[in-house]
């Protein structure tokens, strides 16, 4: 069974509260990124303690408010589908926090983690906040919403981005990287990918693997996947007929997004 595929597991941790995934640095590959994805029933909560690790809370579907015992943010995220194509609402919450969070509606969160020590103030970043980019051409096209970019001070480690692929499109392409501390050409960044497809019995195909080729997997990635990328290029592929989703999270040891494409794939970003 692949170490880098998570396929999704509902259980029940309250009461119309199931856990779908829990990719956490203590039960994966990684050591910077960590993420959880639940689902609420309307009227239920979900409170964590943070110890050591801050977290962006990402209202992927349905209506929720976020509080941190201090300040609360009510009735936040815009949409009951992603594939409406529209930003949402994300809530930062720094580490030695606590923070709850109420659904008002049918709702999916993602948790997005990642080490820290330094307290800083919790955040609403609005869906308006979000940096929308369209990137590549031909068939090599997808729309960007960039969460919590580098750009953003508002994290100490967390960079957290979303993006869409039509059908037919490749993405994360040409195949790049970022496993080296070389800066200022190349960040070490973990990552990882939540995969939703529309319609829903559609699949991608996403290859994780190294110069050296001593990791090398292509993975079908269904619906609600979970693909994890502690090295090496991480290209996806979306076949006609379906569209592609995917919610990025990305940390390692400096806060700074410099990838590497890998040379023998280059020249596609040079055709005229």
């Amino acid at each position: 069974m692949s170490k880098l595929l998570r396929k999704p597991k509902a259980v029940e941790i309250s009461p119309g509260v199931t856990l779908i995934h829990d990719v956490m640095t203590d039960s994966s590959l990684l050591e910077f990124v960590g993420m959880k994805v639940i689902d609420l029933n309307p009227g239920t909560t979900y409170t964590e303690d943070l110890d050591k690790v801050e977290c962006c809370i990402v209202a992927l579907t349905g209506k929720i408010t976020v509080s941190d015992q201090q300040v609360t943010f009510e009735n936040i995220g815009t949409r009951e589908c992603v594939f409406e194509k529209k930003p949402t609402d994300s809530v930062y919450v720094s580490n030695n926090q606590q923070f709850q969070i109420e659904a008002n509606s049918q709702a999916r969160v993602v948790l997005c983690y990642s080490p820290s020590q330094q307290q800083l103030p919790t955040k609403l970043i609005k869906a308006e906040d979000n940096q929308i980019e369209y990137r590549g051409k031909y068939s090599n096209k997808r729309l960007v919403h960039n969460i919590l970019p580098d750009s953003n001070p508002a994290a100490n480690s967390l960079l957290v981005v979303e993006v869409f692929t039509d059908s037919g499109n490749w993405s994360s392409y040409p195949p790049h990287k970022h496993d080296q501390n070389n800066l200022p050409y190349e960040s070490f960044l973990e990552e990882t990918y939540y995969h939703e497809m529309n319609p829903k019995q559609g699949f991608v195909f996403q290859r994780v693997y190294t110069d050296d080729r001593t990791l090398d997997e292509t993975m079908a990635v269904e619906n609600g996947d979970v693909v994890i990328v502690p090295k090496g290029y991480h290209p996806v592929a979306v076949p006609d007929g379906y569209d592609s989703y995917y919610l990025n999270i990305m940390a390692g040891p400096k806060r700074i997004w410099k990838f590497h494409n890998e040379r023998a794939h280059e020249w596609i970003l040079e055709r005229k």
